[in-house]
């Protein structure tokens, strides 16, 4: 038996559960290696709709479609034994009414396997979250800054500094965890808010440039292991310069090439020891 198969497979009870006991770890994964490369170490893997501008150059995350985040799930799933799975709900899967998110995201959790779904908004959609919880779909909720919304709201910026924004998001959270959200994600909140939440809500709390207080913390993968590095946002650390050494890498490789230096007879097949001495 391998040592991934004696592994327990975090819930999502479990996620809830460790409200104000132990920190949630949360890491972004698209794709079945990084699953693999992250799933021993964390607590959560989020499927994020971020993939879309990560993995393919898109200038938000509107253009992420349902299919698009049901392949890049079943990936994730193919390479994570441990970690809560939870899939982004794309933006238009779950707006117009709890009846077609319940469909959409009927969809996702039978064809990926995952443990759970992830929408945005609060105050607006707790009945949709309410629906889906009913009908036996855990839902992880997202308040402050909704990457989808990102047009409404004038652009990607920390939000909580006036009192009625502040005060609206707390309601979000609020109404987030009052239908049956197992946990929320707070995104780029001021961080006296973001503390201020967690403090209040009974539900964990992830943050991504909001609190340390928070129950949770998540970033894209990307961004921690220096691999999306056309930006750095201030809430980033990066724990790696992997972008920088993979273009090392693929220049030294250009230049062997170019040189004659690669492959030499020791990277051939059928290729005999005399040959190889000679060569």
């Amino acid at each position: 038996m391998s040592a991934h198969s004696q592994w327990k497979k975090v819930t999502v009870p479990e996620i809830r559960d460790r409200k104000g006991r132990e920190p949630v770890v949360c890491l972004t994964a698209y794709t079945s290696l990084t699953a693999v490369l992250l799933d021993e170490n964390v607590d959560l893997l989020l499927v994020g709709d971020s993939l879309g501008m990560v993995l393919y150059g898109m200038d938000s995350t509107l253009g992420v479609t349902l299919d698009m985040m049901i392949a890049h799930g079943q990936a994730v799933m193919r390479g994570s034994r441990k970690a809560c799975v939870i899939v982004d709900m794309p933006f238009g899967s779950y707006q117009v009414s709890p009846q077609e998110a319940y469909v959409n995201a009927a969809r996702v959790m039978k064809e990926v396997g995952c443990a759970g779904v992830k929408l945005e908004g609060g105050v607006e959609m707790a009945e949709t979250i309410e629906f889906l919880v009913q009908r036996g779909i855990p839902v992880l909720g997202h308040v402050g800054l909704l990457p989808q919304s990102v047009n409404t709201a004038g652009g990607f910026r920390s939000l909580g500094r006036e009192d009625k924004e502040a005060i609206q998001i707390i309601e979000d959270a609020k109404a987030v965890e009052a239908a049956g959200a197992f946990a929320t994600v707070i995104e780029g909140t001021v961080e006296p808010l973001a503390r201020e939440i967690t403090e209040t809500v009974s539900i964990p709390t992830i943050g991504i440039a909001a609190s340390p207080a928070c129950d949770g913390q998540i970033l894209v993968t990307e961004d921690l292991v220096g691999l999306f590095s056309g930006f750095k946002p201030k809430f980033v650390k990066r724990y790696a310069e992997l972008g920088e050494a993979i273009r090392e890498a693929g220049k030294a490789y250009a230049d062997d090439v170019r040189a004659g230096r690669f492959p030499t007879l020791d990277q051939c097949f059928g290729v005999k020891t005399e040959q190889k001495k000679a060569g």
